[in-house]
C-alpha cells in the first residue's frame, strides 16, 4: 500500500456563482493564486501597500462576478490624502484582472505601525461600471472608513439600497506566493421566482449569513479544499446549486500605439522636456511595462 496522500489539483484563479436553493440567495466563490502573484511581481510594493492592493484585486473580482455587463469593465478605486494616495483595481468581463497603487515613499517610511486611517487619509472608495458601447456608465462612493478595504465595502452596501450583500475575505502571502479566497451572498432580486415554501426573506438572510462567518481564513486559502466541498461543509442544508466557473487571467490593456497617439497630441514644449537622451520611456502603472517613443516617433 502507497504512503503517498494525493490531493486534488488546486482550482485557483477562477469565480463561480451558486445558488442556496432552500433560502433562495444567490453567491460567488472566488480564489486566486499564481494570477495575484503576476499581477503584483514586477512592482516590488512595500508589504503594507502589496497587502492592500492584493485586497482590492480580491474584492473586485468578487464584485464584479455580480455585475452583467458584456464587453465592460468593472472598477474599484480608493482615493486618500495619506501616505497611499491611490490603490485600484479592475476586472473585465472576460476576467482579465489588473491592479497597482500610488504611494508617498517618503511619508510611508515616516509611519510605524500605521493603521488604514493612517495610510489613507480621508477619502473615497469608488465603484464604477463601464459597460462600453453596450449601455450606460454607473459609478457609486463611499467615504473610507473602518479598518480595511473590505470594510468600506461592507459599509457600501450598508447604507445603499443594493440588494443585501455579505462577504467573507482573506488574503495572504506566505512563502512568497499569494493568495486569497472569498465568498459573497446576495438576495436575489425581487421580480425573479420564488417558491411559496420558502420562508421570510429575513430569516433566510440571518441563516446564511451565520453559516458564512463560520468559515475561516484557512479554509478560504486552502488550495487542497475544493471549492465545492467548502460550499457544501458550509451551506450543505440549504441546497448548493453550483455553476461553471469562470477563469480569471493577469489582463493588462495597456497599447503602444494607444500611448503614442496621446504623445503627440500633447504641447512641443512639453514634449520636448520629456526627453532623454532623444527618446521619451513612458511606464505602465498596472503591468510595470516601459514604452520608449524615439523624437520622431512623437514629433511626427
Amino acid at each position: 500500500m502507497s504512503d503517498v496522500i494525493s490531493f486534488p489539483a488546486p482550482e485557483d484563479n477562477l469565480v463561480q456563482t451558486f445558488q442556496l436553493e432552500i433560502s433562495n440567495l444567490r453567491g460567488r466563490i472566488m480564489r486566486l493564486g499564481s494570477v495575484l502573484d503576476d499581477i503584483l511581481g514586477p512592482h516590488a510594493y512595500p508589504e503594507i501597500v502589496e497587502n492592500y492592493v492584493a485586497e482590492m484585486a480580491s474584492l473586485a473580482l468578487l464584485l464584479a462576478s455580480m455585475l452583467k455587463f458584456e464587453g465592460g469593465i468593472f472598477t474599484l478605486q480608493a482615493q486618500g490624502d495619506g501616505a497611499v494616495s491611490m490603490i485600484v483595481a479592475d476586472v473585465t468581463s472576460a476576467g482579465a484582472l489588473r491592479a497597482c497603487a500610488a504611494f508617498n515613499k517618503e511619508k510611508l517610511e515616516k509611519l510605524s505601525n500605521p493603521t488604514f486611517k493612517d495610510l489613507f487619509g480621508k477619502g473615497y472608495l469608488a465603484f464604477t461600471v463601464d459597460q462600453g458601447d453596450f449601455g450606460e456608465r454607473y459609478q457609486g462612493i463611499v467615504e473610507l472608513s473602518g479598518n480595511n478595504l473590505r470594510e468600506c465595502v461592507d459599509h457600501y452596501f450598508d447604507q445603499s439600497e443594493q440588494i443585501k450583500t455579505a462577504l467573507e475575505l482573506a488574503v495572504k502571502k506566505e512563502d512568497g506566493k499569494w493568495r486569497a479566497g472569498g465568498i459573497l451572498l446576495q438576495h436575489l432580486p425581487d421580480h425573479e421566482n420564488i417558491p411559496q415554501d420558502v420562508k421570510p426573506v429575513n430569516e433566510n438572510w440571518n441563516r446564511a449569513t451565520i453559516l458564512l462567518e463560520t468559515c475561516t481564513e484557512e479554509e478560504l486559502l486552502d488550495e487542497r479544499l475544493d471549492k465545492n466541498t467548502l460550499l457544501m461543509r458550509l451551506f450543505h442544508e440549504e441546497g448548493v446549486r453550483i455553476y461553471t466557473p469562470k477563469q480569471v487571467t493577469k489582463g493588462c490593456r495597456c497599447n503602444m500605439e494607444k500611448l503614442l497617439s496621446i504623445l503627440r497630441t500633447m504641447p512641443e514644449e512639453d514634449k520636448e522636456h520629456m526627453l532623454e537622451d532623444g527618446k521619451v520611456t513612458l511606464t505602465c502603472e498596472f503591468c510595470n511595462k516601459d514604452f520608449d517613443y524615439t523624437r520622431d516617433d512623437i514629433f511626427t
